[in-house]
């Protein structure tokens, strides 16, 4: 066994090569963004003004109805889109690309023209406040503020900014829910999709665990089964009378030797089902003995400070003893490389081996691996191109 760390560039992605979660940005940025949405609600409001006035009757009348509501929404798509981009750059949303229906256009336009304008209110009173808080600054540096004058000012003024800020960060949630309301997905949507999700991982546990059970059947079946009975077979040879005590003791060593070979395969099936070194001993230990068992020399580059969650834990090593054993039968590698390290909250397991490529990823065994790395919320990559290498990235949240 070998444990070595791997190299490891700085700035690399958290796994399979993929940029990590897009940053919130930066207090100044979505402080300008608000700023700027004050100044589109104005073209909104003005776009209502000067264009959706007069098309009123029109939309009123059955015959120009269909023709006014289409001019209308053409200039109220070019406001929603200047409304997305802000949304987009200002505060780093995103939005899956798919049509939006006309009437949630009008109805978030009116909706963040509303909601900007009043933003626009609640920034002018902090910035009059700002102004007055610089007059009582003057008075005070002047002397003519009296004590309880300036405790009053300032108590009045600290609960007039308390309720400013507090305004200003409620409207911005609102123009951030009215954003994906529209352009979604929506809370709906979103907990719906979580429905679907948590549904499919059920079904798929719940076959991963019946696969696992039916192969656990199999190798007592086809393994230990058949080595037992050998083992019966050849101490019944061994009682017969009529034998000389060499070939008792021939056949007497070769049951010892079926005996131990029943033990090593029971313990196998033993570690398919759980290790004990998982309770006893922590992760590394179980991964080391991974790499013991294993006929392909591994590198583990084990970089945990603290310990895992045991779910976490124990879909860890499933991980990467089943990757190992894959790699070992199938791939022809001469080397695997496993890495274990945290980025954050997320976990991140990575398998590569230097054999052939072309790993199936709707497989038997990295199927329960989706399913197993699946049911904690988590995501499994499988990069195996022609020709090598494969790479396996297993990335497990941890709160």
């Amino acid at each position: 066994m070998t444990i070595q760390p791997l190299p490891t560039a700085p700035g690399t992605a958290l796994a399979g090569g993929e940029p990590a979660a897009k940053p919130t940005p930066a207090l100044p940025l979505r402080a300008a963004g608000v700023f700027l949405g004050c100044l589109t609600a104005l073209l909104g409001l003005l776009y209502f003004v000067v264009v959706g006035v007069p098309l009123g009757p029109l939309l009123l009348w059955p015959r120009t109805r269909r023709r006014a509501f289409v001019v209308l929404t053409a200039g109220a798509r070019r406001l929603t889109a200047l409304e997305r981009w802000r949304r987009s750059v200002f505060f780093g949303d995103s939005f899956p690309d798919r049509p939006v229906p006309d009437q949630r256009i009008l109805r978030y336009l009116a909706a963040r023209t509303h909601a900007g304008l009043i933003t626009g209110v609640v920034l002018g009173l902090l910035a009059f406040g700002a102004v007055l808080a610089s007059l009582l600054a003057a008075s005070l540096v002047r002397g003519t503020l009296d004590g309880r004058e300036l405790v009053t000012q300032v108590l009045l003024g600290g609960v007039l900014l308390f309720l400013d800020v507090q305004g200003l960060f409620s409207l911005e949630a609102l123009d951030a829910r009215m954003a994906r309301e529209c352009f979604g997905p929506s809370e709906r949507e979103l907990m719906q999709q979580r429905i679907e999700e948590l549904a499919t991982s059920r079904a798929a546990v719940l076959q991963a665990v019946d696969t696992e059970r039916r192969r656990i059947e199999r190798d007592l079946h086809d393994g230990v089964q058949q080595r037992l009975v050998a083992l019966a077979m050849l101490l019944g040879r061994a009682r017969r009378g009529g034998r000389t005590p060499e070939q008792a003791r021939n056949l007497l060593e070769q049951a010892h030797k079926e005996s131990q070979e029943v033990l090593t395969e029971l313990r196998e099936v033993a570690w398919r089902v759980y290790p004990t070194a998982l309770d006893n001993l922590g992760l590394q230990e179980a991964l080391a003995g991974v790499s013991e068992r294993c006929s392909i020399p591994i590198r583990i580059d084990f970089a945990l400070a603290e310990p895992l969650p045991a779910p976490v834990e124990t879909a860890a090593y499933f991980v990467v003893s089943e990757s190992v054993t894959n790699a070992a039968k199938h791939s022809a590698a001469g080397e695997i490389q496993v890495s274990v390290r945290k980025y954050g909250p997320v976990l991140v397991i990575q398998v590569e081996d230097d054999g052939v490529g072309g790993a199936r990823p709707e497989g038997s065994g990295l199927t329960g691996l989706h399913s197993r790395v699946g049911a904690l919320d988590g995501r499994l990559h499988v990069h195996s191109p022609s020709g090598g290498p494969t790479t396996i990235t297993a990335e497990l949240p941890c709160a």
